[in-house]
């Protein structure tokens, strides 16, 4: 039976004489009937004695009666649909519909935005599992006013964690296709209450106006042009250096786009921007003086609702604001030339393990969404408690359904997927041997065992809208599944390249026994990706996110994470990283010049290797977080781009960095379709066409030829010992130098019309005259061949 709330009541005042006649009125029992509604009428006396009398229960009559009050519903009810799933505007009304296999019962829950503040449901609508049920689909159809409603469920059924089964029916839980989520306002304020996890309901969605996509379309760039740019929208904008109207935004980000283009980026990969909680651990960080938050993002609560608190409207217009200017900030990147890569979790939620919070996939149907045992344990592949159980049928159809609503809905141009391994895992099947003894027929796989061809990546590799996005893999999880090279991949999906990252860094800090695997990344690595893979299936970087930035990989030998309040415990202990002889920043100016020639070496190992490169937001002006490899819990100056420090180095190395990603974009030879032959790149060492491959090699050096710039040479001393390189002959022509990451700027690059470049070349002209190249320790050259015009 529905309860109605006291702002839909009407207060009629009646005479004595016609009291018996309206209580009898055959058209209220209709009423109540059609309407599925409790109808309460109140009767006051002369002595102000009260008494309710409810139609369909009990009437009761007093002899002195001065007002009914009638409870009314406000929304008209009727069977509804099973699909789509979701709060789906219809021409007419609302349709509602969730998938729970396990559920006894279900409640429809609606929200106005007055009752959504104090923490009340303004509405509740049981569904009959007779009428409103269809297999294991719950839905229901309302008509009536949506404007600023929001909505959940209630669902009841067994609370028993050792069987896999968390219903509860006193929390009111998120749709998992809600398309907004609304919760707190602004990031990072806690309520009044301290309550760090308050009630959280989608919009509904009511006859909304179209967004203005001006002609929006996917710029399909191929893969092999791309430069990729990760980003964090909040970080990138939040610094008061940025001086942008809206800092810490979407539409921060679109204040600053023209900086990407002048960087010469081509596609950002924005930080997890689904609805997620920072405040999940909100606690005080002594060590910082400030709040630890969640501020990468990497605990999905919802996956269709962008993160509104990103937007500068929060949750204004019931998110429909916020939706508008993510969407905003797609179709300007698009406007300026700019792809959209979404950083995605389907890797496991903010619900955590059987400890954590009751949200919405736990209470909804929890054996269906996460991988549990047969004794209600939680699988935790991905490190953060739970585990989507991606596999299964429901589930990677929920997964397919999100990820054609970014493309379709948001404009999105593709996805990277974080542990991306656990999406080969197969679903909860357990071994019955394990648990009765005996096996059970068709049960041949344990639970998390790596598929060959998981369900799910056939899914999105074959969808007939999914196959033309771009599709990363973080091609590992935390439970040792190393898939680099040998992902699931249909042709069409790339892979972050941890072995590039690890090989480059150890090639360009001089560790011996690296030349030949480093000369193996120059070429897109094709060890790993031979046999129908290109080189553009290797992202290439060289840091990201998670890690040491550019500029701390030449400047710590190890973590400083005490910031983080953990004792320095959290954080990848390997980093390969050298402080180039001094630990920390306060150095001397001679380890403050090879730090600066360090990276510069590393933008141009991974400007010249074929592949896709990736940079990681602020490396392009040297951003430091003082040694701190794990900066997932700050909201401060360690993760926002510090704008004011990019104009210092405007003429440094910001310069050499847009520079060089102009010098790829230019080249034919750089980011090849398929893996170079000895046709177009030959190797060499100290003298031309003789490669040193051994153990104790530092140097490696090859020329490209190229249809745009003719011949390139490009030749990286990771020794401790300056060389003079004989260069290859080439009659009629000679060798002039173009990069020399031992020059200081803006000689690094010798641009045409940079002042003194002809005395600069001059310096040298003794020994390009010989044939010859003196390269400093630890640097790296590019020279070109051109005309030789003395002869």
């Amino acid at each position: 039976m529905y309860s109605l709330s006291p702002p839909h009541t009407t207060t009629t005042s009646i005479s004595h004489s016609t009291t018996h006649a309206l209580i009898n009125k055959t058209k209220l029992l209709e009423l109540h009937n059609h309407n599925h509604s409790r109808i309460s009428i109140t009767i006051s006396s002369k002595s102000n004695s009260n008494k309710t009398f409810a139609i369909g229960n009990r009437v009761g009559v007093e002899t002195e009666i001065a007002v009914v009050e009638i409870h009314k519903p406000q929304f008209e009810v009727s069977r509804g649909f099973p699909s789509p799933f979701g709060a789906t505007a219809q021409e007419d009304g609302v349709n509602f519909a969730i998938y729970s296999l396990n559920a006894h019962s279900a409640t429809l829950c609606l929200f106005t935005l007055s009752d959504f503040k104090n923490n009340k449901v303004t509405e509740y609508i049981a569904l009959d599992p007779l009428v409103n049920k269809t297999g294991c689909v719950w839905h229901v159809f309302l008509k009536g006013d949506f404007k600023d409603m929001l909505y959940g469920y209630k669902f009841d059924g067994k609370f028993s964690p050792q069987q896999g089964h968390y219903y509860d029916s006193s929390r009111v839980l998120l749709d998992p296709y809600a398309k907004a989520v609304i919760s707190r306002g602004e990031f990072g304020a806690v309520g009044l209450d301290g309550n760090c996890w308050p009630q959280m309901a989608g919009m509904v969605p009511f006859d909304p106006e179209e967004f203005d996509w001006e002609g929006d379309l996917p710029l399909k760039y191929p893969q092999k042009d791309l430069i990729i740019y990760e980003m964090h929208v909040r970080g990138f904008t939040k610094h008061e250096s940025s001086k942008t109207e809206f800092p810490g935004t979407y539409l921060g980000v679109v204040e600053k786009l023209d900086h990407l283009k002048e960087l010469g980026v081509n596609c950002i990969e924005l930080m997890p921007c689904n609805e997620f909680n920072e405040l999940e651990y909100y606690s005080y960080n002594a060590v910082q003086g400030d709040y630890r938050v969640n501020f990468w993002g990497y605990s999905t609560i919802n996956y269709f609702s962008p993160m509104i608190r990103y937007s500068s409207a929060g949750t204004q217009n019931c998110g429909r604001d916020g939706i508008n200017e993510i969407k905003f900030l797609i179709k300007e990147a698009h406007k300026r030339g700019i792809e959209v890569i979404m950083d995605v979790v389907f890797n496991h939620t903010a619900e955590g393990n059987e400890k954590g919070p009751i949200i919405s996939f736990r209470g909804v149907d929890n054996g269906v969404y996460y991988m549990v045992a047969p004794k209600g344990e939680f699988y935790n592949y991905s490190g953060c408690g739970n585990t989507f159980n991606c596999n299964h049928p429901v589930v990677r159809k929920f997964i397919v359904d999100c990820l054609r609503y970014w493309v379709a809905e948001m404009h999105v141009d593709g996805f990277r997927f974080d542990l991306a391994s656990i999406m080969t895992r197969g679903s909860s099947l357990w071994n019955g041997v394990n648990v009765f003894g005996t096996p059970i027929e068709g049960d041949m796989l344990t639970i998390g065992t790596p598929l060959s061809s998981p369900p799910l990546i056939d899914m999105i590799s074959n969808d007939p809208i999914l196959r033309g996005v771009k599709l990363i893999a973080e091609a590992w999880d935390a439970g040792g599944l190393y898939q680099v090279g040998i992902f699931p991949h249909w042709g069409i999906w790339s892979e972050w390249n941890g072995k590039y990252r690890d090989t480059v860094r150890q090639f360009i800090k001089g560790t011996d026994g690296f030349a030949g695997a480093f000369a193996e990344c120059v070429c897109g690595s094709p060890s790993l990706y031979q046999g129908g893979r290109k080189p553009w299936n290797s992202i290439n970087l060289v840091c990201a996110h998670d890690g040491f930035t550019l500029a701390d990989l030449v400047t710590y030998n190890s973590k400083h994470n005490l910031p983080n309040g953990e004792d320095n415990n959290d954080g990848e202990n390997h980093n390969n990283s050298w402080n180039c002889g001094e630990e920390g920043e306060f150095v001397s100016a001679s380890v403050k010049k090879l730090r600066k020639r360090q990276m510069r070496n590393f933008f141009l190992s991974l400007m010249v290797s074929q592949g896709v490169p990736m940079i990681h937001m602020g490396d392009e002006y040297g951003h430091t977080k003082g040694g701190n490899n794990n900066t997932y819990c700050h909201d401060n100056y360690l993760n926002y781009f510090q704008w004011d420090k990019k104009e210092e180095s405007s003429s440094d190395f910001f310069r050499f960095c847009s520079l060089l990603i102009k010098f790829r974009q230019e080249c034919e030879s750089l980011g090849l379709d398929d893996f170079p032959t000895s046709e177009r790149l030959q190797w060499h060492g100290l003298f031309p066409v003789t490669p040193d491959w051994s153990e104790t090699s530092r140097f490696v050096a090859f020329t490209l030829v190229d249809s745009v710039k003719g011949e390139i040479y490009i030749a990286f001393n990771t020794s401790h010992l300056p060389f003079t390189v004989t260069l290859p002959e080439r009659p009629g022509y000679r060798w002039e130098p173009l990069i020399d990451t031992s020059k200081s700027a803006p000689y690094d690059f010798l641009t045409p019309d940079l002042p003194g470049r002809d005395i600069a070349i001059q310096q040298y002209a003794h020994f390009l005259d010989a044939n010859m190249y003196p390269m400093l320790s630890y640097s790296s050259i590019i020279l070109l061949c051109t005309p030789d015009i003395h002869l």
